[in-house]
């Protein structure tokens, strides 16, 4: 059931003659050169015939309806203009459009191949009320070309059902069943067998089923009859589910006169880098992921995104990967006749916990790395600066793999062990040759370290070995004889990771020796 406590409200948009807007406003389209008033119709292919798929207005107003062969219509209007159907192209707009609506809320969803629904739950008053939102997005959409129709209520069906008047429709909060009294039972939505059992009992509007009782109803036309028309008369709460993830943290600057110099834009994503950062400050957490969003006034949207390798809430620091990247782009920002609204969000967040300095200055020395990886991953961007994790095997070339720094949070970064004592040598090299090098080498028998060996014509002398350390194949994969491996430094200091691959014995070949990698 719905809560009075705070109640959401919904702004549904209904885009009817979107395919022939879409022809009408392109500069270099066919059909952009027309009066308003000439008939056109968007045609597709439907049981083997040519039928109507979207007349616009004025082929409505000429009696020409969805569905009508495209022969009837010519035989009724001699000067028709016909465009084909291209549904990716609808949906392309549908998407601009939808991308176009976060100005008002970041709770856009679609509803439909011709439908918009918007939460606008608490930022109505940035608006100058509901009233004057609903005539703002309307009026702007009609500036771009586009034919829309809207309504604002307290849930979603009772919004779309009522978006479908040209009348600019608002519902009082608690209203929402007597808003849809009037309408046709084809609100609903049903199919077309219980709109006609429903029409032969008598049940024209929706004020006809409202105050009857709800079980005969379900047992007659069915448990989803109820629902809708709870749902249609705002009883039922169903929320949207938006397009687009909700940051945790927004801040917006709107401009009555749009900006467009590259200063001006500087300046205001550094305010909204502050604004963010106090956001977040306040929750406790720093930010993974920045995405801002430039809005034209022609109604094009740019959205640039940075990423973090940890979290971060410094204003100068997210202004700084903007900047990075925004002089990376391969297609340049475009402000063309100005931005009236930027906005900044963090998108993705995770606990922050400041790092204290310590003395040796090591502190400061992983600050510095954090920061060149950021940069780095906005000037290149973020999937191409890698970091080793560890994976859970034995085998040494299979004991890291790389993957994005941008993609590892601060609880999922893997521990890699002990480090050795103080003095101690390590116990791995920090790289690998790949794949392992082969050597000639002359060892102890049955399983000593080698006492010398030749690696790139080089004769080395071992003069310190330690090992062997055996490690067996996987069994789960292909197999393979086992490796002993032994770390030698010859006479002159440079120190080896070698193994030996099988043994010494009467019946099996001669072991090969392989070098694996070079200590530093």
């Amino acid at each position: 059931m719905k809560s009075s406590s705070n109640p959401r409200r919904y702004c549904a948009i209904r885009l009817p003659f979107l395919a022939s807007n879409r022809l009408r406003r392109r500069p270099n389209a066919p059909h952009s050169g027309l009066p308003a008033e000439a008939p056109l119709v968007i045609v597709e292919k439907a049981k083997g015939a040519i039928a109507i798929a979207a007349p616009d207005a004025a082929a409505i107003d000429l009696g020409l309806a969805p569905g009508l062969s495209l022969a009837e219509a010519r035989a009724r209007l001699s000067d028709l203009v016909v465009a084909e159907h291209d549904p990716a192209a609808d949906d392309a707009l549908v998407e601009a459009i939808a991308d176009w609506c976060d100005r008002y809320t970041p709770l856009v969803a679609r509803h439909g191949a011709r439908g918009l629904m918007l939460d606008i739950t608490g930022v109505a008053h940035l608006f100058k009320g509901e009233a004057a939102l609903l005539d703002d997005l309307l009026t702007r959409l009609d500036g771009l070309g586009l034919t829309a129709f809207g309504a604002i209520a307290g849930a979603p069906a009772t919004a779309r059902a009522l978006a479908r008047s040209p009348r600019r429709i608002v519902v009082e909060p608690g209203c929402e069943a007597s808003a849809v009294r009037p309408l046709p039972i084809s609100a609903l939505g049903l199919d077309p067998v219980r709109l006609q059992a429903l029409a032969r009992a008598g049940l024209k509007t929706v004020g006809d089923l409202i105050d009857r009782p709800r079980s005969p109803l379900a047992a007659r036309f069915g448990a989803d009859c109820v629902e809708r028309l709870e749902r249609l008369a705002g009883i039922l709460e169903h929320p949207i589910s938006p397009r687009r993830p909700v940051p945790a943290a927004l801040a917006e600057r709107i401009f009555f006169q749009p900006i467009a110099h590259e200063d001006d834009i500087a300046a205001t994503l550094a305010r909204l880098a502050a604004d963010v950062a106090s956001l977040l400050e306040t929750r406790g957490e720093g930010g993974r992921s920045f995405e801002a969003s430039f809005y034209r006034v022609d109604g094009d949207v740019r959205r640039i995104t940075v990423a973090t390798a940890r979290p971060n809430r410094a204003p100068k620091a997210i202004a700084r990967l903007f900047h990075e990247k925004l002089d990376a782009l391969s297609v340049p920002l475009d402000a063309g006749f100005g931005f009236d609204l930027i906005r900044l969000g963090a998108f993705r967040t995770e606990p922050f916990v400041a790092a204290q300095a310590s003395l040796d200055g090591h502190a400061l020395d992983d600050e510095a790395v954090a920061d060149l990886v950021d940069r780095l991953g906005a000037r290149f961007g973020p999937e191409r600066v890698l970091g080793f994790v560890p994976e859970d095997t034995h085998i040494p070339e299979r004991r890291t793999r790389m993957v994005p720094v941008f993609t590892l949070g601060e609880e999922g970064k893997a521990q890699w062990g002990e480090l050795p004592a103080t003095g101690e040598p390590p116990l791995r090299p920090l790289s690998l040759f790949d794949p392992p090098e082969p050597v000639e080498a002359l060892g102890e028998v049955p399983d000593g370290p080698p006492l010398s060996f030749r690696w790139r014509r080089v004769l080395h002398q071992v003069a310190r070995a330690e090992g062997p350390e055996r490690i067996a194949p996987e069994w789960w994969r292909d197999g393979g004889p086992d490796r002993d491996y032994f770390r030698v430094e010859d006479r002159k200091g440079a120190r080896f990771w070698l193994y030996r691959e099988g043994g010494y014995a009467a019946d099996r070949p001669q072991p090969r020796w392989f070098l694996h990698g070079l200590f530093a």
